[in-house]
């Protein structure tokens, strides 16, 4: 697994980064590794998901209307 180093973080964030850490039982390393990896979700992963999701709700035959023309019917009225 991959390491990095951050250098000259202000003192004021280390603490803020301690304080959260406290707030969420975790040690700073914890904490650090999940904001870093919350801030940077796996999309590609995410699509996948999606395209699953698609190719199931088109096999069970119902047919799913424009949301779209379904909105400017509702403004038109």
């Amino acid at each position: 697994m991959a390491q990095v180093l951050v250098r000259q973080l202000d003192s004021s964030v280390v603490v803020r980064l301690k304080k959260r850490a406290k707030e969420h039982g975790r040690s700073l390393q914890s904490e650090v590794k999940t904001i870093l990896e919350e801030a940077v979700p796996d999309y590609e992963a995410a699509w996948k998901r999606i395209e699953r999701f698609r190719k199931r709700l088109g096999k069970s035959g119902r047919i799913f209307s424009d949301s779209v023309d379904l909105i400017r019917e509702d403004r038109d009225r």
